[in-house]
């Protein structure tokens, strides 16, 4: 069996060519009138799994359109890459790692990889180490040092060990329990002070999540949440009863105070963007308690499983990756938004920024050659109502097209009747208000044939693809299904792509750059220091008489 990633340049296919003539086909249509020639299109263009149901059907393709992609996906060796994947083949192989974070969610998966290790076992023996430590600080017989019982929680990481755990708290509030969960990430010290306002350091428990333990930002946080605590309860303070480690680094864990016994440990196997349910979870099971942390991850399996055995005609995360390759490669459009009409989703799209700009963010092949075409597209987002009311202008008028994922519950944990109504009439009429559009007969057919100088500014063009994702109601297991689903979706498009889609080495030059900045804010004599350009050095000698008084900005 093959292990390794195809090396299929797109562009070389016969499917990419052909969807090259497709688009061309298609330009001057309209999606509306593509329903008005296909009554079932919508049912047709639709598919339902692990509790979410999603439609493409707005959406500037027709059936041999479809086809085309399916036969691209299969011309780029979807069935390699999905075998590859599914037993432990190194595909993250600029690292020379396998990617098996959905074993994390699935702890009875027979895998053994060539070391002779059993990642499921692995994972199910730490599962269940956190499971006895979050029911007893839950359950209060974990205490602090001064007897009292923790209250709030407040986790120190960045990137995926911040975003992912911050996004599911964020979206499981209803179902949280009585521990305050807060999160610290940015290195500015502003993050820091105003997190910690009001807490109490006897009722803190800190939960440190860095799999080196040198993530320089989580370190500065981590050692000033140290201080804070060891200041305030002096000769009482005892770290190891309040301090938490989700890491790899033993030695460090044990070097900064932590009790090896509290540390939660993930493996090399487990991306950053992708950990969230492993030990990086804590946070969520603290909050929302282990049970409803097991049902996260089943939801999560349960996407899996679709993915892995649905076809995928019928397949969500393969429909709406290659939807989106069209959108982006075929008819030209550089931006996604993804809109929750959901305001537990608020972090949502921060959230999958890092999960698919950092995946799929590449211009290098897996040859090593620059890419000929474009790979994944800008994110962004906000929840509905909100950005009808802020970037919404731009989607429906402005001249570029913004392909729209709308994320939608049926159901709502909080105030429904008139409020769900409202916000769920809203979703649906944006999705319809971008496909459909408004001539400039109908404008002034509202406006009883009087001659306005603002008639033409009340045309919308139309002709804007949307999906529609609509759930039951956002419960762990939803959520879990959710960003698993995407979690896929943005793995096929880099089997397409043709890139590595798990590695992240543009993170990479800043930290080193940084370093190299750090001793010229830190020391007196600046000298010459490689890799600092001008510019740079001109910029941190002004940082520095600003800082120290020595100069005044002008006109301050």
């Amino acid at each position: 069996m093959n292990l390794r990633l195809p090396r299929i340049n797109p562009t070389e296919t016969s499917a990419w060519k052909q969807l090259t003539h497709s688009a061309q086909a298609l330009k001057g249509q309209r999606i509306q009138d593509l329903f008005g020639a296909d009554p079932v299109r919508a049912e047709r263009m639709s598919a339902e799994g692990a509790g979410w149901f999603l439609d493409y059907s707005k959406n500037l393709l027709d059936d041999q359109t479809l086809h085309q992609l399916l036969k691209l996906l299969e011309e780029c060796g979807w069935e390699q890459a999905l075998n590859a994947t599914r037993n432990g083949g190194a595909i993250n192989e600029t690292e020379n790692r396998a990617v098996l974070h959905t074993v994390l969610r699935d702890p009875g998966h027979p895998l053994r990889l060539s070391d002779g290790s059993q990642p499921g076992i692995l994972v199910e023996e730490v599962l269940n180490r956190m499971e006895k430590f979050v029911e007893s600080i839950r359950g209060g017989h974990l205490r602090g040092c001064t007897g009292q019982a923790f209250t709030d929680v407040v986790n120190i990481g960045i990137g995926g060990s911040d975003l992912g755990p911050l996004m599911a708290c964020e979206a499981l509030a209803p179902y949280a329990g009585p521990l305050r969960v807060h999160f610290v990430s940015n290195v500015d010290g502003a993050h820091w002070q105003r997190t910690i306002l009001g807490l109490n350091p006897e009722t803190t428990l800190f939960l440190v999540a860095s799999k080196t333990f040198t993530t320089q930002e989580t370190m500065a946080n981590a050692q000033s949440a140290r201080n804070w605590f060891t200041q305030a309860l002096g000769e009482r303070a005892k770290v190891k009863d309040h301090f938490v480690a989700l890491s790899t680094n033993r030695e460090k864990v044990v070097e900064f105070g932590i009790d090896s016994e509290r540390m939660f440990p993930f493996w090399d196997w487990v991306g950053g963007r992708y950990s969230l349910w492993s030990a990086i979870g804590m946070s969520l099971a603290l909050s929302i308690g282990f049970v409803r942390f097991r049902e996260f991850l089943e939801g999560a399996r349960q996407m899996d499983q679709h993915f892995w055995e649905t076809p995928p005609t019928r397949n969500l995360p393969v429909l709406l990756a290659l939807v989106g390759l069209w959108n982006r490669n075929f008819l030209g459009m550089e931006t996604l938004a993804v809109l929750p009409y959901d305001q537990c989703l608020s972090r949502f799209p921060a959230y999958l920024q890092q999960a698919d700009m950092e995946s799929n963010g590449k211009s290098v092949d897996r040859h090593g050659n620059p890419l000929t075409y474009h790979s994944g597209p800008v994110l962004w987002g906000e929840p509905g109502t909100n950005g009808q009311h802020a970037f919404y202008q731009l989607i429906h008028q402005g001249t570029v097209r913004v392909p729209c994922d709308f994320v939608l519950a049926a159901n709502t944990h909080y105030l429904g009747g008139p409020h769900h109504r409202y916000l769920s009439a809203n979703a649906f009429a944006q999705a319809q208000a971008l496909m459909q559009g408004r001539s400039l007969e109908e404008v002034r057919a509202v406006s009883a044939g009087s001659s306005n100088l603002a008639e033409a500014y009340q045309v919308f063009e139309g002709n804007r693809p949307s999906n529609f994702l609509l759930c039951q109601r956002l419960t762990p297991a939803a959520l879990g299904a959710l960003v698993a689903l995407y979690e896929h979706k943005i793995w096929v498009q880099g089997v397409v792509w043709n890139v590595f889609s798990y590695d992240q080495w543009g993170v990479e030059l800043g930290k080193i750059l940084a370093g190299r900045v750090l001793p010229l804010l830190e020391e007196d004599d600046q000298g010459e220091i490689p890799g600092i350009d001008s510019s740079t050095k001109a910029l941190v000698e002004r940082w520095r008489r600003w800082q120290d008084g020595r100069e005044r900005p002008k006109g301050a």
